[in-house]
């Protein structure tokens, strides 16, 4: 019995270490003002990066994929909210990818 509250108790304690807060945000993730729309856990008015970054799994072309929809937004994958375009003259683009490896990383 010890041994299996041990292990939940391990457990419990790494999924701690490997979330992240609002303070591991990117700078890009507030310059960009990512924030108003976005949380890392929780729906805002767009989804929360966890779902994304769990909806991604696995998926090889994720990251350019999400860089693109950043950049010129979208929408109809989250629900009828559109996403507006955040960097539709391509002068972010080093910002968006740090974003993008950060919710993927989730």
């Amino acid at each position: 019995m010890k041994s299996i509250i041990a292990s939940m108790i391990a457990a419990a304690g790494l999924m701690v270490v490997g979330s992240a807060s609002a303070a591991d945000m990117p700078a890009a993730a507030k310059k960009l003002n990512c924030t108003a729309c976005h949380a890392i856990d929780k729906k805002v008015v767009g989804p929360a990066w966890k779902s994304v970054s769990d909806k991604y799994k696995g998926d090889a072309g994720a990251e350019a994929k999400l860089i693109t929809k950043v950049s010129k937004g979208g929408g109809g994958v989250w629900g009828t909210m559109p996403m507006p375009a955040n960097d539709p003259s391509g002068t972010k683009q080093a910002e968006i990818k740090e974003l993008v490896k950060f919710i993927l990383a989730l």
